[in-house]
């Protein structure tokens, strides 16, 4: 008599479809249909394009290797279109459109970094700068190096502001599409930054966040006074933002995106469902689950399956 194997058999967990999305910058449309078959052969079962932006924006959803993660895959991608100026990023295709957006402003959401160009109206955005430099390189514990630099501002009068939004601070291309598609499809949006609110309610609403959180100047008699108030705003209170917001949203954690290119965005970027580091710094960009070098902001639509007749009008 033949005896019958009767050990249960281990239910194997289901495989969690992936979603490659390159993307080009829309100022130099870069990804061809041969980029993207390059791609595409790179991957299991070479899966066809789906184009969310001819020239711009293609996903790929395949079924990954078993122990693959996202961040080996894209740098095997990265490899396959190297010659190539497009971003790639790879992320589980279930839960990609979030919810709840949290960014850091200086480097991201604008070009500058406002503490220095407030330094050049004294004279010392050379000695500021390099201090930021390394702050945001993770080499100078963040809050120290702000009193630091706060300090040299001291006498300096808050009117510069003005002129500073006006004449010298640029917008990153794609921010402003990216915050007010996300409102249009029901996202809460917040503009975390460790900087200032003399820069931060200007460029909120310029963007269309709904609210901003940054460190407030101590202003006297229409000067700086060399002080910024305490507790400083810094990496545990980006990550503190997120958290109350997304419990305050009632939102689960792969619900929220945020986005930075500096030390103190990194907490807040590793809690995030996706944490997106934008032309950052080195230590930056390799801890982050994508990151975006070539295109601009509206990459973030993109990765999120947005096509570009989804976006909202400027």
């Amino acid at each position: 008599m033949t005896s019958v194997d009767q050990s249960p058999v281990t239910p194997q967990p289901p495989v969690t479809p992936y979603v490659a999305t390159l993307v080009a910058n829309p100022a130099a449309p870069a990804l061809t249909d041969a980029v993207v078959r390059r791609a595409a052969q790179a991957l299991p079962g070479t899966p066809p394009a789906r184009w969310l932006d001819a020239g711009i924006a293609a996903d790929l959803v395949f079924t990954p290797e078993p122990g693959d993660s996202p961040r080996a895959i894209a740098d095997r991608l990265r490899e396959s279109v190297a010659d190539a100026p497009v971003d790639v990023i790879v992320q589980p295709l279930l839960g990609r459109r979030k919810k709840l957006f949290l960014a850091d402003m200086d480097s991201t959401m604008i070009g500058q970094e406002c503490i220095d160009e407030l330094a050049d109206f004294v004279g010392l955005k050379a000695k500021v700068s390099a201090i930021t430099e390394r702050a945001m390189r993770g080499e100078l514990a963040f809050e120290p190096a702000l009193r630091e630099r706060v300090a040299l501002l001291r006498g300096l009068p808050v009117g510069v502001v003005d002129r500073i939004v006006a004449e010298r601070i640029t917008l990153t291309p794609g921010g402003a599409r990216l915050v007010r598609t996300m409102r249009a499809h029901g996202a809460y949006t917040c503009l975390v930054s460790g900087g200032f609110t003399l820069f931060t309610s200007r460029i909120a609403l310029l963007t269309g966040f709904h609210e901003h959180r940054a460190n407030r100047l101590v202003v006297k008699e229409e000067h700086l006074a060399g002080v910024v108030e305490e507790p400083i705003l810094g990496r545990e209170a980006k990550l503190a933002t997120l958290r109350e917001l997304r419990e305050a949203h009632g939102l689960a954690l792969h619900e929220t995106l945020a986005v930075g290119d500096g030390a103190n965005d990194l907490a807040m970027l590793e809690e995030a469902g996706l944490g997106v580091a934008f032309r950052a710094k080195p230590a930056v960009a390799a801890a982050a689950h994508a990151r975006v070098e070539k295109a601009d902001l509206s990459a973030l639509l993109y990765i999120q399956g947005y096509k570009r007749e989804d976006f909202a009008a400027d």
